[in-house]
């Protein structure tokens, strides 16, 4: 049976959990990281030398890093599916994945950071606007992206949607100002309706909360 190592607090962990239910894939998750600690010992070093969540352990295979494993579990048992056979379309979803690390991540998690991460005391509300209202920017991209569309690439869910759709629970959750982006709350109440979605992603972060 496959093993994920992480805690289910980790919104990375979170993007693997919500793929392997949408897939049905039967798997164990074993806490690490956070406050179950775990991650220096020699064991996990051995499995991931970055000592960071998630890990997947499966047949023989370790892979890290959450956007690998999400491509790892959908090739290997979603071809068809979230794996599409044809590269061009794949090549639709990496890119989207791609953009949700390297331009929707930066500011998701500055934000994040400043309003969750950060006691109230300490907050610099200023610096928590800008924050925002560049994280409205990122999402009205994928507003734009999802006229005439279910799902970012069209009308089934993809891995595009597994890795962006990851973070739409903690933005509507936080307590801060966003723009009208009507799509995207479209998009949001569609995916709240899978029960994968709600297992794997609609989980507390009360316990990330600094006071």
């Amino acid at each position: 049976m496959l093993k994920l190592w992480g805690r289910a607090t980790s919104m990375n962990v979170q993007k693997v959990v919500w793929t392997l239910e949408e897939i049905g894939l039967p798997y164990e998750r074993i806490d690490v990281g956070g406050r179950h600690g775990g991650l220096d010992t020699p064991a996990y070093k051995t499995l991931n030398p970055n000592q960071r969540i998630p890990t997947v352990e499966d047949d023989g295979a370790v892979v890290w890093e959450s956007n690998a494993v999400v491509r790892y579990v959908a090739a290997r048992y979603s071809e068809g599916g979230l794996w599409d056979r044809d590269p061009g379309k794949r090549a639709e979803a990496d890119q989207w994945m791609d953009w949700m690390q390297t331009t929707l991540g930066p500011d998701f998690f500055a934000v994040f950071a400043a309003v969750v991460r950060t006691p109230p005391q300490k907050q610099d509300k200023a610096a928590i606007q800008g924050h925002v209202k560049a994280l409205g920017e990122r999402y009205g991209v994928l507003d734009r992206q999802l006229e005439g569309r279910a799902f970012l690439l069209g009308d089934k869910l993809s891995m595009a949607d597994l890795i962006n759709g990851a973070t739409l629970y903690r933005y509507y959750e936080m307590e801060i100002e966003r723009p009208a982006l009507p799509r995207l709350a479209a998009w949001y109440e569609r995916l709240k309706e899978r029960p994968a979605y709600r297992k794997g992603v609609m989980v507390s972060f009360e316990e990330l909360r600094a006071r």
